[in-house]
């Protein structure tokens, strides 16, 4: 159809080619309208009749989760102000930093059946951001009531149902915290690995009376017998002390005297050496006096040689008979005195002597 043709149509004929519009007051277009109003005018009045319950706050250290008609929805929000539908969306805020658990009262019996119990077992714990909504899908958001409050219980109880009480009490106590943490963080690990066990403090169970009263005479008795150990070992190490005082005296004397004798040794050392430089000094002056001594009888000896001449001997014969003063009496006394023979016999035979000498000195020299 032409645009000539629409214009001279008639208005009854335009609204024919349309179609009819609706009445008044019949179901069309306006109802999603009027429920789109009628919605927000419910959101207006509960935003101010109950403005919790369309604007909430996630705190620091904690996500939020949100429930649409029973059912988790897949998404988190960080901390901070969010909006959801009143009455429609429930929302819970997840702690996923660090916290204590404290599980309290827990009763258990040991191996040898005496009832004690656990006053309070603290578990740190922390739920891993992305592991929120698995956890919360299978365990919902008392998720620790299962793995931790509940999980204690029945740990301690296996734990004190196979150990006696001497064992739980007092001998094997420090390691209930490290075993209880790792009985835990397995089972997490392998149904609930978004959860992580950090710690737990385990405190002293609380025992019957009758043997608390014997533990602690036990007690008393072993702090009795350490003590009388520890005298024992403060004697043995007085007398140690003492010994050891003892031998280092006994070591510096004997250090001392050694000294002292070696201090005389070299002493009677230097004495000896001194000795012997004396000796030895006044051999050598003997011997010089000896060579002195026999040089000079060798040289008299040499010069009475020469001086035994005929004339010199005859001279000393006449002195050495004039000085005598005996008197000799009989006819035979002169010529005894004035035996000429005599003298020449002396005087030949020292004659002779030297003869002979002078001979050998001739046959020496050629």
């Amino acid at each position: 159809m032409s645009a000539k043709k629409k214009e001279t149509m008639d208005p009854q004929q335009r609204r024919t080619e349309t179609g009819p519009r609706p009445p008044v007051g019949e179901p069309g277009g306006d109802v999603t309208s009027i429920f789109f109003a009628f919605g927000v005018f419910i959101a207006i009045a509960a935003l101010v009749m109950f403005p919790s319950s369309l604007v909430h706050q996630v705190p620091e250290g904690h996500v939020g989760a949100y429930w649409r008609g029973g059912a988790l929805l897949n998404m988190i929000t960080e901390p901070g102000f969010h909006l959801k539908l009143p009455f429609i969306t429930n929302y819970e805020p997840v702690q996923v930093t660090l916290q204590t658990d404290q599980v309290k009262d827990i009763p258990c019996g040991t191996k040898g059946g005496v009832m004690i119990t656990f006053e309070k077992i603290e578990v740190v714990n922390r739920l891993r951001k992305d592991y929120v909504i698995d956890t919360l899908l299978n365990y919902g958001v008392d998720y620790d009531n299962t793995w931790i409050y509940d999980k204690i219980h029945h740990e301690i109880n296996q734990f004190c149902s196979s150990h006696s009480l001497q064992q739980v009490y007092i001998d094997i106590f420090d390691q209930i915290d490290e075993r209880m943490k790792e009985a835990l963080q397995a089972d997490c690990t392998r149904y609930a690995p978004g959860i992580e066990i950090i710690s737990v403090r385990v405190t002293k169970p609380k025992i019957p009376e009758s043997v608390r009263r014997n533990f602690e005479q036990m007690e008393e008795e072993r702090t009795k017998v350490l003590i009388a150990i520890e005298k024992q070992r403060v004697a043995e190490k007085e007398a140690e002390t003492k010994k050891i005082m003892a031998i280092s005296e006994a070591e510096k004397n004997a250090n001392v005297s050694m000294i002292l004798m070696q201090q005389k040794l070299t002493e009677k050392d230097s004495s000896r050496r001194e000795a012997d430089i004396e000796n030895q000094m006044y051999l050598d002056r003997q011997k010089s006096l000896a060579d002195a001594d026999y040089y000079r009888v060798l040289k008299e000896a040499e010069a009475n040689k020469l001086k035994l001449t005929p004339e010199f001997l005859e001279l000393k014969f006449i002195d050495a008979i004039a000085r005598n003063t005996k008197m000799f009496f009989g006819d035979k006394v002169p010529n005894m005195v004035l035996d000429q023979r005599l003298l020449g016999n002396f005087l030949n035979h020292s004659t002779k002597d030297k003869s002979s000498d002078g001979n050998s000195e001739t046959a020496t020299d050629s």
